[in-house]
């Protein structure tokens, strides 16, 4: 268990150095140098890669509230680095509604049952495949969107899949098997549900505060993975903890309302 919170704490802080190489990038774009061709963007898929190794090994040993709870965290310590490192000023709304995130998650990150329950059958293939193909059609329709918080949600949507298709993967006792991985559809289903999320969540950084885009990234990667996985997966709340549990669901989603309504979202280029 504590292997698990150690690569999972390193994943959080390894998504905050993303996205803020990402950010950053989006600032630098032009045509003859688009997004893609930005070093720093590219640095950023890097270092999201390496968060999502070690978002894997956490997911081997905790539940996925667990996991996804604690990588939330990065709300917080990212609008700490675009204060200290761009100046940016976030509205009193804004810092409050932020604040109801990381307490709504620090809530549920404790109503995580302990134990975590293997593998799953074909049912959560068959959900996640079909969550999958909707999440891309949507992407489509709102790639041209001047609004960030819809893309932020759906770039949620997309890399918590990634965590329930690591947890549909089923591992032999020997260990990894690539032969055997090729095999499983929940493989590509994780990197279906990856390409989307790292779209949407680059357009959502050209169009938005990286504090906001990231808090409504996160609060959606969080709840509505972990809700899947309780009643998909065999996930289960921490007896006793249903209160806290509910509770901490109402604070970050309502901080993710507040956020998407904010003023400091833009649709214009990066405000610093």
């Amino acid at each position: 268990m504590v292997l698990g919170l150690v690569f999972a704490v390193a994943a959080m802080v390894l998504n905050c150095v993303a996205g803020l190489l990402q950010s950053d990038a989006t600032t630098r774009t032009t045509r003859r140098r688009p997004l893609a061709l930005q070093p720093r963007f590219i640095l950023g898929l890097i270092v999201d890669g390496l968060a999502w190794v070690c978002t894997v090994v956490a997911l081997r040993f905790l539940p996925v509230f667990a996991v996804q709870a604690i990588l939330g965290g990065s709300i917080a310590l990212t609008a700490l680095a675009v204060r200290w490192i761009w100046g940016t000023r976030l509205s009193v709304l804004d810092r409050v509604a932020i604040g109801g995130c990381v307490i709504g998650l620090v809530l549920i990150a404790g109503a995580a049952g302990v134990d975590r329950p293997e593998g799953a059958d074909t049912t959560a293939d068959v959900v996640l495949g079909i969550s999958l193909a909707v999440l891309a059609a949507v992407t489509i329709v709102l790639y041209n969107s001047r609004h960030a918080w819809p893309l932020a949600l759906v770039a949620g949507l997309g890399f918590g899949g990634t965590s329930l298709a690591v947890r549909s993967v089923h591992i032999g006792p020997d260990g990894f098997d690539v032969v055997a991985l090729l095999a499983q559809p929940a493989t590509y289903l994780l990197i279906g549900f990856w390409l989307v999320g790292i779209v949407t969540f680059a357009r959502a950084l050209s169009r938005g505060d990286l504090s906001i885009v990231t808090a409504v990234f996160t609060v959606t990667e969080v709840v509505v993975p972990g809700l899947v996985a309780i009643g998909l997966l065999g996930d289960r709340v921490r007896d006793g903890w249903i209160a806290p549990f509910v509770v901490g669901l109402v604070l970050a989603a309502a901080g993710v309302i507040a956020l998407a309504g904010s003023s400091t979202q833009r649709t214009g280029q990066w405000q610093r």
